[in-house]
């Protein structure tokens, strides 16, 4: 069976025993801090190890309970599998402990249980009123229903009891995705006097390995991963939801701070704009206004930022789940999932929280349509999703996808295996639906054209693509063309497109007076008039002659020789013909002049044309005839 990897968290208010009750549990005394020691109050998070067998490893972080270091609870509390909660017996829920329940219910923490400490303190009577207390408090809570465990740190009563509830239940619980790729919010940064600098976190998806390249986001830092240690032991690996150091090199602690995230691939997306879904507290002291400032608790990031609404412009109370946006002031690595708190920063308290639908959030119009779209993107399937994002961007590779979709790439390749997904080019992916559509496309103005310009062989590919490669990639129009043609839906020749089906054609008002124009050319043999005059003989209009003439040129009808004649095309191969069969390799002009029996003012363009075809080289005064 493969191991499994939790980190446990303590929450709760300010000298209720978090940090005594951790110590109890591990012997490790998670106050670090001189100045930690002297107030009795822990300032930062603290870290120990709690249990290990061939199953699972858990770790423990004591949360900050004071309100004043609520940025390092959000940050502890953010990669955690289980609470403990804890309430002294002798005080009973606090501000700060309804505080944190508002906090673990926001980021989403399913598993809890409550430890009812410093029971020594009180008789059991007044324990029970507590209990009862506390019952109510937690009604609507992710602890409705968790048990409860008496302790008490100093005498160990109950210590073990809960130990053994945090083991038993942890061991049927899943584990943290393992597969994905790997993400560490980093919670604290350090130096080890000859090592370097060292990060520390809750690994909150995949795997990292000794020597593996990583990158520091959102600054896009490239290090490596020199070592990595688990609770002061060194480690090949580190796993989801381990805390874990990592000794980096390439990078100086200067560099690097909390709420900067670790990662081993480019699948996340740093962002300053977020589309999400926000609950706020049941009590609010005071309005939240449209626009107005936020900070944004994100992993361990502390973000500015404000907070835009699209069906409304202020909230007082609020049961429901609220649609917005989140407009931060820097760019923040998250994808779609991922939970968060928002605090007002001045006067501080928690607003809410919620989750992030699509960490690529746009600019979009106050109403109802807004809420409806963001209404779809929030409950779309796997499926639902890819197909939003590639009818938005046409087109994409599988890491784009990744990142837009904030789906793994197992997911993620299993549905794009399913008939209404497209790879082409060997690496993007498009809709079955959009390849149809831009088909379709292609066909109507291929069809539009030939019926404006029946003479015309086809259109040139770049106008055909002008007007839609403001909507689709260029690759992806390519890609539909070529397989259009191999399907003999069009044709192309050199860089015209046509329907495969199309057949130039003059159009039938004008045909009867081309034919007499091309007949007219073919009885005047070699010695013809100009060619404007077949034209005004015959009676094509001036503004048609250009069009005529191309396509008589493309059917080989006609053969022009420079601006004023032209020569019948069976005419102009006879001549040709006969110039060869009575003249060497090469010959002069007067010799073609005797073969042909024609003036200087038909020879002269009749030669030039023969070397513009590839027929005949000039060389000093003569022609040499090519193979």
């Amino acid at each position: 069976m493969e191991k499994r990897f939790f980190t446990i968290g303590m929450a709760g208010h300010i000298d209720h025993g978090k940090t005594s009750l951790t110590k109890a549990l591990t012997n490790v005394d998670t106050d670090r801090l001189k100045e930690e020691k002297e107030r009795q109050i822990s300032i930062e998070l603290g870290f120990a190890p709690l249990y290990e067998d061939n199953e699972i490893q858990i770790s423990v972080i004591d949360v900050p309970g004071h309100e004043r270091f609520i940025r390092q609870m959000i940050a502890g509390v953010a990669g955690i599998d289980l609470v403990v909660l804890v309430v002294a017996a002798d005080e009973g829920v606090m501000p700060q402990t309804r505080e944190h329940l508002d906090i673990l219910k926001f980021l989403g923490v399913k598993n809890g249980l409550v430890a009812i400490s410093k029971i020594d303190r009180v008789d059991e009577e007044f324990i029970e009123l507590v209990r009862d207390d506390i019952l109510e408090e937690l009604t609507d809570t992710v602890f409705e229903d968790a048990p409860f465990v008496l302790i008490d740190s100093l005498s160990k009563k109950g210590i073990e009891e809960l130990k053994e509830l945090i083991i038993n239940t942890l061991k049927e619980q899943e584990m943290r995705d393992a597969k994905g790729a790997f993400r560490l919010p980093i919670d604290q940064v350090f130096t080890v006097k000859g090592q370097g600098t060292v990060v520390r976190g809750t690994v909150y998806e995949g795997t990292v390995e000794e020597g593996q390249t990583l990158k520091i986001m959102p600054k896009g830092i490239e290090v490596r991963a020199r070592q990595i240690q688990v609770h002061h032991k060194s480690a090949g690996k580190a796993y989801a939801g381990q805390r874990t150091a990592l000794n980096l090199s390439g990078v100086s602690k200067e560099d690097v701070e909390r709420g900067d995230v670790l990662v081993s691939s480019e699948h996340f997306l740093v962002s300053k704009t977020l589309d999400v879904a926000i609950r706020v507290v049941e009590d609010l002291e005071h309005i939240v206004k449209q626009r107005m400032p936020i900070k944004l608790h994100l992993g361990t990031a502390e973000v500015m930022g404000r907070i835009v609404f699209f069906d409304r412009n202020e909230v007082k109370e609020e049961n429901g789940e609220i649609l917005c946006q989140l407009r931060l002031e820097e760019e923040i690595l998250t994808k779609r999932g991922d939970r968060f708190i928002l605090r007002r920063p001045s006067p501080q308290e928690t607003i809410g929280g919620g989750w992030v639908i699509d960490p690529r959030g746009d600019k979009y119009r106050f109403g109802n349509q807004t809420i409806e779209d963001l209404e779809k993107k929030k409950v779309g399937s796997p499926k639902e999703r890819i197909s939003a994002v590639l009818m938005e961007a046409k087109s994409l590779s599988l890491n784009e996808l990744i990142k837009r979709t904030s789906l793994d790439g197992e997911t993620l390749t299993e549905h794009l295996a399913e008939a209404e997904f497209v790879l082409y080019d060997g690496k993007e992916y498009t809709l079955q639906l959009l390849i149809h559509s831009i088909e379709e496309d292609i066909f109507d103005k291929l069809q539009d054209f030939h019926h404006l310009h029946s003479m015309k062989i086809g259109i040139n590919k770049a106008e055909l693509f002008q007007t839609m490669q403001k909507r689709f990639p260029k690759a992806l129009l390519d890609y539909v063309l070529e397989n259009g043609i191999t399907n003999h839906l069009f044709n192309r020749k050199g860089q015209f497109v046509s329907l495969a089906s199309f057949v130039p054609h003059v159009p039938k008002s004008w045909a009867k007076r081309t034919e007499n124009l091309i007949n007219e050319l073919q009885r005047d043999g070699l010695k013809v008039r100009y060619l404007r005059d077949y034209f005004a003989d015959s009676g094509i209009p001036e503004n048609l002659e250009a069009d005529v003439r191309r396509f008589l040129e493309d059917a080989e009808q006609l053969v022009q020789l420079d601006e004023q004649f032209a020569y019948h095309g069976e005419v102009f191969k006879q001549a040709v013909a006969k110039l060869r069969s009575n003249t060497g390799s090469e010959f002069e002009v007067g010799d073609a002049k005797d073969a042909l029996e024609l003036s200087r003012k038909y020879m002269i363009p009749f030669l030039e044309k023969l070397d513009s075809l590839g027929l005949t080289k000039r060389v000093e005064n003569k022609r040499v005839w090519k193979n």
